[in-house]
């Protein structure tokens, strides 16, 4: 499943709510995570900040590098479950599809570390995600993007992944 050049312009707009970097604090985040969500992080700079702000999200989905550079992850506290994937730059893999939904089923928090790229797995997780999640991905240069995974945004993901599919 393939991205093309129109759906990837379409997909330069947030899915959920802009936080600018220099407004992206702790206090900030945590008024946009309803009390009992379920979070998922997909970035690894996303995923840090959350850690540091102590955070800890429940599905974590790196690939470790940030703007296509190789990056180490630091050393996080407590992952019961780590799962891998397999998903190339502007594509979404069925495998990948399929190591999100093991996740949601599995004991959180849970880490996937993503072989190739993660940027599109923020459209499966939202599909997916249990009731009363929260997905937060970066922007890239502008911050932080905060998505309450709705009806709404569950229709708009999936119109979004059978747009991938048809290509």
């Amino acid at each position: 499943m393939t991205l093309s050049d129109s759906l990837r312009e379409k997909l330069k707009a947030p899915l959920g709510e802009l936080i600018p970097e220099s407004q992206a604090s702790k206090q900030t985040i945590r008024k946009l995570i309803p009390n009992g969500a379920y979070v998922i992080t997909v970035g690894d700079r996303t995923t840090e900040k959350m850690i540091m702000f102590d955070l800890v999200p429940s599905l974590q989905i790196i690939d470790n590098q940030e703007k296509r550079k190789k990056r180490k992850m630091f050393d996080v506290g407590i992952v019961l479950s780590h799962l891998q994937c397999s998903n190339p730059a502007a594509e979404i893999t069925p495998q990948s599809i399929d190591v999100i939904k093991k996740a949601f089923s599995l004991d959180p928090p849970v880490r996937i570390t993503v072989d190739g790229e993660e940027d599109l797995l923020v459209i499966p997780a939202c599909i997916y995600s249990p009731a009363n999640s929260v997905v937060l991905y970066g922007q890239p240069n502008e911050g932080l993007v905060a998505v309450p995974v709705t009806t709404e945004i569950r229709n708009t993901t999936k119109n979004i992944l059978d747009s991938i599919q048809r290509v």
